[in-house]
């Protein structure tokens, strides 16, 4: 079985992956913006065992987008299976000395797509 930790590395190649899709990948929001994204919170619940070898789909949705903080639900599923969810909220600091900032304007607008 896929050790339990093994799921926040998931996640969070699914959330950058995500983030590069819409334009945002983590070195660009640093260079442009001078934004870093970290996780403020998260809950994880566990469903069903993954396996090794296991081809699962993993899921990322906005939930709510305020002006540092960003809330979202994320899910792996094997066949439609789900097998874990999790739900988080990321807060955009300021990358020189990690002090909340306010999301750049483009991306809450990218993000409100899936609000």
């Amino acid at each position: 079985m896929v050790y339990h930790a093994r799921y926040l590395d998931f996640f969070e190649r699914a959330r950058a992956d995500w983030l590069r899709q819409l334009g945002f990948e983590s070195s660009k929001l640093v260079r442009d913006f001078g934004v870093i994204l970290v996780v403020r919170k998260l809950v994880l619940n566990y469903h069903y065992p993954a396996r090794l070898d296991d081809e699962v789909e993993i899921c990322v949705d906005a939930v709510e987008v305020r002006r540092a903080q960003l809330t979202l639900t994320q899910s792996i599923r094997r066949n439609g299976l789900m097998l874990t969810d999790a739900s988080l909220n990321l807060a955009s600091i300021h990358a020189g000395d990690f002090v909340p900032v306010r999301f750049p304007e483009s991306l809450k607008e990218a993000l409100h797509h899936y609000v």
